[in-house]
């Protein structure tokens, strides 16, 4: 579906235009137009293609979608794919793909399986017509750059919750099953963000440094800035891990100490009740000759041994911290 289809020149918008008038307007000098696409049928894209001569391996890669995020260059054009991530009303994560085709003349930006668009983006770069006249490499970066900055909220949401589920862990009323499946699902999800940000981490590296791509000539200052950005988001992403790896070893080492509390109770009730059991089944024997048999202080006097052994034992288990 056709979002918008817009001529700028000299930084400034010329007019909304039709795809039919597209090949006018990038003859025209200093002039580029951008067109946005959402969830494209096969026949817009093959319209396009030809307009802007697009690579075929580039649309071949546009049109099937779930591509790893990265930026290839087909002689004086890019072409960019990067994940975008939100959140639904249940805090579920959905992603999204953006693909991107950047010429001297042309943008041409597809939204695929994402609900938010680039209307900011659109607003922010008619905004700005002094960084607008450097023409289609600019409007690349911002896009790239609203895409990074939406995984920012998402990271801090997750960092939230691990501190949310950290503080429960020590509760003993907390269940250690419910408390390892969110770390779980919080370490699935950063897995998610570090799928988005790491491929594009190396991507951008090539548009500042080095042999630049002619249309990101002049901005690389911006696109360190971007990947000063998706550096960040990766070392964040890799201590969150490191603090989820680290709070389910606890929450395990917890489990076990439980267990281990747990076994030396029975064990103490085990020997509270063998002492007795022991002396009741020595005098319950049946043999004629034994001691005390036939002694009148026998019988408490076998009681009292038995409590005072049961008393002793339950000192040195509640002295020990066992009871």
């Amino acid at each position: 579906m056709l979002i918008n289809c817009v001529a700028y020149q000299d930084g400034k918008k010329l007019a909304d235009i039709t795809v039919d008038d597209i090949s006018e307007y990038v003859a025209m000098p200093d002039c580029f137009v951008w067109v946005a696409l959402s969830d494209p049928g096969p026949g817009e894209l093959a319209m396009l293609q030809k307009e802007f001569g697009l690579h075929e391996l580039a649309v071949e890669d546009a049109s099937k979608a779930n591509q790893r995020p990265k930026v290839e260059e087909y002689g004086e054009s890019l072409f960019l794919v990067m994940h975008v991530i939100e959140t639904d009303a249940d805090g579920e994560m959905q992603q999204g793909e953006v693909d991107v085709f950047v010429g001297k003349n042309y943008v041409l930006s597809i939204r695929t399986g994402a609900k938010r668009g680039f209307a900011a983006v659109r607003a922010r770069c008619e905004a700005e017509p002094a960084l607008l006249k450097h023409g289609s490499g600019f409007v690349m970066y911002a896009l790239m750059d609203n895409v990074v900055d939406r995984y920012f909220p998402i990271l801090d949401t997750l960092e939230n919750e691990l501190e949310r589920i950290e503080e429960h862990i020590f509760q003993k009323s907390a269940s250690a099953r419910l408390i390892i499946e969110d770390l779980y699902t919080i370490k699935r999800r950063l897995m998610v963000i570090q799928h988005a940000a790491a491929p594009l981490l190396e991507a951008t590296s090539r548009l500042y440094g080095g042999r630049v791509p002619p249309v990101c000539a002049g901005l690389q200052d911006y696109y360190r800035d971007v990947y000063d950005h998706l550096s960040r988001i990766v070392r964040g992403v890799e201590a969150r891990r490191e603090m989820v790896t680290t709070a389910i070893q606890v929450n395990i080492a917890l489990i076990s100490l439980s267990e281990t509390e747990v076994s030396k109770r029975l064990a103490s009730y085990a020997a509270l009740f063998a002492v007795p059991t022991m002396i009741a089944g020595i005098y319950g024997m049946n043999f004629h000759h034994m001691p005390e048999l036939d002694w009148d202080w026998g019988y408490p006097l076998s009681l009292l041994a038995m409590v005072g052994a049961d008393v002793f034992l339950w000192w040195r288990f509640k002295k020990a911290r066992w009871l």
